[in-house]
């Protein structure tokens, strides 16, 4: 696998990651057992980027991650952490808090959860309105002239933000979400990035699990994240069920999942794109693998784009409370 120059002192590594969030339920059970052999098997595989964020699980995320890497294993790990989610006790969004104080409290935290003494990339999961994001970016640069935080990194801005805050603090990658079904960064954010020589960090391949053959095997359970994304209502889903079955003909006749395709169309975008891979399980992971080591023809890169053409996708990606705090959304 090739690599990713993080930060301006040309740290390198793979250009993949293991995303965690599902391991601590969202998408249905998971076994702590099982996300830790998965966690392992990814740093055997080579990769050192594990995301994950102090919200995920309300902390247990954390705590599983640090048990993963106990034993002399954190020193192989490129650990992200997003943070600034509230939550109410019944798991309900409140909101953001991203002011300095609460960035170095959110930190003191993690830090204890995860069994380490710093993290390599530290970023607010999103863009909050009430606090100028110098602000924010202003503590996370006094913790990282600490030494608790290795490299700043920002989630979901739009290109202008990026711009404009890249003139003050070094940032060294940008996470967003990415995929056959949401590329609306292609249009500024991914150009931004790129003139400013900032890889990014993409999540939801899958589009949560939509983009993949257990779409069509009916085998997709909701849980309680699937079940407040617009893609998944009932109108929206058999609508975006129609284009999985046609990226499925795509597959079969290259003798791969759709699982993979969508994992190799994503690879295909750029070397500066580092996939995340939001596997609970080692199969899953193993999947992923295969389809980033693949490379499609510029026929097949025609036929994925013909089959699911952007406007096509039924449904924004996150219903509107939470679509007001992308960033990302907004032009520029």
């Amino acid at each position: 696998m090739h690599t990713v120059r993080i930060g301006q002192n040309g740290e390198e590594i793979p250009a993949a990651g293991l995303g965690c969030m599902g391991m601590s339920g969202g998408y249905g059970p998971a076994n702590d057992t099982e996300s830790i052999a998965t966690i392992h098997a990814a740093l055997d595989a080579g990769l050192r980027l594990i995301d994950t964020g102090d919200f995920y699980g309300m902390g247990h995320n954390e705590m599983l991650v640090g048990d993963a890497l106990k034993g002399g294993k954190r020193h192989k790990a490129f650990l992200s952490v997003k943070f600034g989610a509230l939550h109410g006790p019944d798991g309900v969004l409140m909101g953001y808090d991203l002011r300095p104080a609460a960035v170095k409290n959110f930190l003191t935290y993690s830090l204890r959860r995860l069994r380490t003494d710093y993290v390599d990339l530290y970023q607010p999961a999103r863009y909050d309105r009430t606090v100028p994001i110098e602000d924010t970016l202003g503590a996370i640069f006094d913790l990282r002239s600490a030494g608790y935080v290795r490299h700043i990194g920002l989630s979901e801005v739009s290109g202008r933000t990026l711009r404009r805050v890249s003139q003050i603090y070094p940032i060294s990658a940008l996470q967003a979400e990415y995929s056959l079904f949401s590329r609306g960064i292609e249009g500024e954010v991914l150009p931004a990035a790129r003139e400013l020589k900032i890889p990014l960090v993409a999540y939801g391949v899958l589009s949560r699990g939509l983009i993949s053959d257990a779409t069509l095997d009916n085998q997709v359970t909701m849980g309680e994240v699937r079940a407040r994304m617009p893609r998944f209502a009932p109108s929206n889903y058999m609508r975006n069920r129609a284009l999985i079955e046609a990226l499925a003909g795509i597959a079969q006749q290259r003798g791969v999942s759709i699982v993979q395709l969508a994992f190799a169309w994503l690879r295909s975008r750029g070397d500066d794109i580092m996939p995340l891979i939001g596997a609970r399980r080692r199969e899953q992971l193993a999947e992923a693998l295969k389809g980033l080591a693949l490379t499609l023809s510029p026929e097949e890169l025609s036929a994925i784009e013909q089959s699911v053409p952007h406007e096509a996708v039924a449904g924004e990606r996150y219903g509107p409370q939470a679509m007001r705090h992308l960033d990302s959304e907004l032009s520029g």
